[in-house]
Order: structure tokens, then sequence, then C-alpha cells
């Protein structure tokens, strides 16, 4: 039997998310009070995607968007595709500038199909939709926190990404150095040593499991939570400007890391009121997002 599609759109806002958060390389990601709105109906034929805001006029308007691609993976998941698609996206996270651009395209698909079909919600479980995310993305750090919200730990097991969702404290407010200049994941990965010293990655176990305790119980140890020894160096010379940020912010004893892959800077502790980044930033102090992307629609409440 055939599934039942929606008749009336279905809407999602995925949040901004920042990874790595210093030390967690590949599992650590924060929510980030900053949404692309996206709203998609089932149509009688064509796949069909329009923008509004960041990169509308370069993203493409077809299947090749990335939120009609998981939409597709994720009614492949389910069965069966709809005739057609209209997408529409109102996109306020910044495009490659490390704050989950994509991964907030693809969980909102992956949220959208499942909200466009009658019991979508638990034909497909969150952990089902993460594998799923984290499978298109290729790296389940910043997908867990955009489907789930808070802080998240993502790890990668034989039958997928997997993750688990905590409560940040009350005192963890972030702020982002935003510049005008794009970076690459592909590109900062690439920059990465295939090995790393042993003395480096016991570093850096350390200080990525003190920054759990430092983000959910004491953040007065932030600052030595966010030292990393794994990516942030080797990514400093593609980097020059958000390196020299980062050594800026910490210099004055602000938690500050590259954001995901970059060229933003994230700060996890409170920034002096005279500090200046200069005019190549654009700062904005967002909160932490709970809930992750949350769906709404009429398959939604029948589910």
């Amino acid at each position: 039997m055939g599934l039942t599609f929606a008749t009336d759109p279905v809407t999602v806002s995925t949040p901004a998310t920042s990874a790595n958060l210093g030390p967690g390389f590949d599992a650590l990601g924060l929510a980030l009070t900053l949404y692309d709105d996206l709203t998609a109906r089932v149509t009688e034929s064509g796949f069909t995607v329009t923008v509004r805001g960041e990169g509308a006029g370069e993203l493409p308007g077809d299947e090749e968007h990335l939120v009609l691609r998981a939409m597709l993976a994720t009614f492949d998941e389910l069965g069966e595709r709809p005739s057609g698609l209209a997408v529409e996206c109102v996109n306020r996270i910044p495009q490659a500038r490390g704050l989950g651009s994509s991964s907030a395209a693809i969980v909102g698909g992956v949220q959208l199909a499942r909200g466009l079909v009658d019991g979508g919600l638990s034909r497909i479980d969150d952990q089902g939709a993460l594998r799923i995310a984290a499978r298109l993305e290729g790296h389940p750090d910043n997908v867990a926190p955009c489907l789930l919200g808070g802080f998240t730990i993502a790890w990668t097991e034989a039958t997928g990404a997997r993750a688990v969702r905590l409560s940040p404290h009350e005192d963890v407010r972030p702020k982002v150095f935003i510049p005008t200049e794009r970076g690459y994941t592909a590109s900062a990965r690439a920059a990465l040593p295939s090995a790393v010293p042993h003395g480096d990655a016991s570093f850096n176990a350390g200080r990525a499991a003190l920054l759990t305790h430092a983000l959910t119980t004491d953040p007065s140890v932030l600052l030595p939570a966010t030292a990393d020894r794994l990516h942030q160096g080797y990514r400093a010379e593609a980097m020059p400007g958000t390196a020299s940020l980062v050594a800026a912010l910490r210099s004055v004893g602000v938690a500050a890391v590259v954001s995901g892959a970059g060229p933003t800077v994230l700060a996890l502790s409170e920034v002096p009121a005279d500090f200046h980044p200069g005019t190549a930033w654009r700062a904005e102090t967002l909160g932490v997002d709970a809930h992750g992307a949350l769906v709404k629609g009429s398959m939604v409440e029948l589910a």
C-alpha cells in the first residue's frame, strides 16, 4: 500500500550550528538561534526550489539543491516519491562560513519529507533521520545539533551515525564573528595531516572531555577546555585572519575557537565590551537553540 502525502504545505526552521568547538573534532556541535525557514508542498509534477536571502541567485533551483536531494533520499527510505515538490527557502545562515548551512539544508530536507508523509515521523525516527542526514553530509557533527538542538556529541557505528543531546549551562552565550570571505570544508580538510602525534591526540581527548563538563556544568573552565591541537593549527595558514582573531580573543581570556571548518570564529564566553575585531568581521550574539529542526504541518499532527 502506498504512502499518504500531505495536501497542505509543511514547514521547518533549521538552526545554524557550530561544530568541533575546539577539541571536539568531528564529534561535538552546538545549535544556534539563527535559522533558515523552509516550506514544501507536494505538486502534480516537477521538482523546484526558490531561494530568498543567503544564496539567492547562486544555489540551484532543481533536484541539485541540497534540500531537494535530502528530501528525495528520505522519500526513497520511506519507499515512495511524490509526483512533484515545490520548496521555498528563506535563508539566513551565511553560506560557506562554518555555521552549518549545508547541514541545515540537509536536515531541513529530511524533516520536510518526514512531515509530508502520514506517519513519517514514526516510520523514520530521529535516529533514522540522523543517519540519513549524516550519510548525505559525510559526518555527523553539524547535522546532530541541527536535528536535535542543544549541545550534541555524535559518533559513527557500523549502522551509521548516532548522537546524544545535552543541555548547555545557562551562562553559555555564544557570539559569532562572521567575515565576508567564504571558506569550504573540503579545502579545510585537505590541510589536515594523515596522522598526528600521540601527545596531541591525548591532549585533545582530555580537553574534549573537559569541554563537555564546561558546557553543561561549569563554564568557568571554558578557556582551557576549548584548546585544540588536532585541526585549528593546521588550518591557520589558509585562514590567517581567523587564526589571528581566535588568538586575540583567547589572549584576553575569551574561549574562542574556529567555528566548524571556518572562517567564522565562535566565542563561548563573555567578550570584553572594548574588544573590537575590526571592520572585516560582523559580530552577532546568539542563543543556544534548544529544540532543533521542528516540523509543522498537517501530517505531523496525524503522525
